[in-house]
């Protein structure tokens, strides 16, 4: 459950994330405490708190005054934003470099895109998007 050779708060505060995100963790709920995250992954308080603390900064999660911390309205758009600029920089910005090389103008990706996707598709029908 918990990556070796990664930071744990970084992968606690990315699993909350995704829970956001798949809508398992809806917005204005209430997150897990600390001390549940501590006791669940068996790491000290203070290390969950980091995890925490990193959402808050981002405006994910607020804290209710002597009730706990909660997702932020809007959390989920947020964090959705933040992947898909973070797919375009790892993903999209090297395969347009790739594909100026190549000589491959918009409508030639579009359509290697697009015949890649409908192959992957046929190959792997449970992984279809809408």
């Amino acid at each position: 459950m918990i990556e070796e050779g990664r930071a744990l708060f970084l992968q606690i505060a990315e699993r909350i994330e995704d829970s956001i995100i798949d809508g398992s963790l809806a917005e204005q709920a209430q997150a897990p405490s600390t001390n549940e995250l501590a006791v669940f992954y068996r790491i000290n308080p203070a290390t969950a708190a980091k995890g925490i603390n990193l959402l808050v900064e981002k405006g994910v999660l607020h804290k209710r005054r002597g009730i706990g911390m909660f997702v932020a309205p809007g959390a989920r758009a947020i964090l959705l934003d933040e992947r898909r600029t973070a797919f375009a920089e790892r993903f999209i910005d090297p395969l347009l470099n790739e594909a100026r090389t190549l000589g491959l103008g918009p409508e030639a990706l579009r359509a290697l895109v697009t015949e890649r996707f409908q192959r992957t598709a046929t190959d792997n029908p449970e992984r279809n998007l809408p």
